[in-house]
Parts: structure tokens; C-alpha cells; sequence
């Protein structure tokens, strides 16, 4: 039981300009190397959306991975919630 209660899910939006500077496919890189389950998309009003599920140091990580990676400069701000993980994801994807 302690193997469920040590995933959690992360929930993250990044506002900046990054979009059009390959930011999601960095995220998606970021996350699968972590081994993170989830996705990465834009949203029509310019931020990137992910919700990655994992362990909590694996999700420290992936944050801090892009947070000072490539696509840091083109960061503005970053908001994110936690919340216990559902599992539904299998892998990490990039939606369109």
C-alpha cells in the first residue's frame, strides 16, 4: 500500500512565451526520462498545461529539470497543484 501512497500527481501551467519554441516536446523529454506517466499540451490562451504522476522526488525533479533547462528563459511564471495520484495514466504523451 505504501508504493500507491508515495505517487502523487502534479499539475503544472507555464505562462511565458512558450509556445512555438519546442517547450512541450522538452517537457515530454523531461518526463520520460523521470519515467513520469501523464501528458503536455498548449492551451488556446498561450501557457503550456502537463499533469505528470510519480513519485514525489521523480516530480521535484521534472520541475526543476525544466525550470532550468533550454526553455527556462522563456518562462515567466509556474503554477502548480498536488493531489494524490489516480493512476489512469500508462505513459507520458504530448496532446495536440
Amino acid at each position: 500500500m505504501a508504493a500507491k501512497t508515495a505517487r502523487q500527481r502534479l499539475h503544472v501551467f507555464w505562462s511565458g512565451r512558450v509556445q512555438g519554441v519546442g517547450f512541450r516536446y522538452t517537457a515530454e523529454a523531461a518526463a520520460l526520462g523521470l519515467k513520469l506517466t501523464g501528458w503536455v499540451r498548449n492551451l488556446p490562451d498561450g501557457r503550456v498545461e502537463a499533469v505528470c504522476e510519480g513519485p514525489e522526488g521523480r516530480l521535484s525533479k521534472f520541475l526543476e529539470a525544466v525550470r532550468t533547462g533550454p526553455m527556462a528563459r522563456y518562462i515567466e511564471r509556474v503554477q502548480t497543484t498536488r493531489e494524490e495520484a489516480t493512476r489512469e495514466f500508462h505513459d507520458f504523451q504530448t496532446r495536440f
